[in-house]
């Protein structure tokens, strides 16, 4: 059996939070709206899973038509059995990345983003996708000055994640 390699660019033209990951149940979906709901209320979000077994459909749910739609293209792009994606707004990845890990089915976290991702696929061509691993953004061009770190000392303050000087 051969295996082809594809890479998929995520397509996120408002530079959006996802988070991606794979689960293993149909359930996926209503969990992890539930999640979301239970630990960020006002968070606005769109969930989509890949089904690999039965009847194989893109599975959606959240709050905000435009992110499901989002979730659901990427989703079908993507196309590999048992992946999930969220995209959010008006909140955080870390809002919600450990409530999610902690949802019975979810299996595994491959990236929580803003950044241009790009799904590594591998696709047997007998029906079968799967992840190989994710390209999260850009390779580091330098290592951080102290006015690099002033700054993001600075904006982790003025965004109200760290307290204090």
């Amino acid at each position: 059996m051969k295996v082809e390699f594809e890479l998929v660019a995520v397509e996120n033209p408002e530079e959006l939070n996802l988070i991606f990951g794979m689960s293993h149940f149909i359930k996926t979906v209503e969990d992890i709206h539930e999640a979301i709901v239970q630990t960020n209320p006002g968070m606005r979000f769109g969930i989509a899973f890949c089904e690999a077994s039965g009847p194989r459909l893109i599975r959606v749910s959240g709050n905000d038509d435009r992110l499901q739609d989002l979730a659901a293209l990427n989703a079908g792009r993507i196309g590999a059995g048992h992946t999930f994606i969220v995209f959010i707004d008006n909140g955080f990845p870390v809002n919600i990345l450990n409530t999610i890990k902690m949802v019975p089915e979810v299996c595994r976290i491959f990236c929580a983003t803003a950044n241009p991702l790009q799904v590594i696929v591998a696709a047997n061509g007998d029906g079968q996708r799967g992840v190989m691993g994710v390209l999260d953004g850009y390779s580091p061009m330098g290592r951080e000055t102290d006015a690099d770190r002033a700054q993001r000392i600075g904006f982790l303050r003025t965004i109200g994640y760290k307290l204090g000087e």
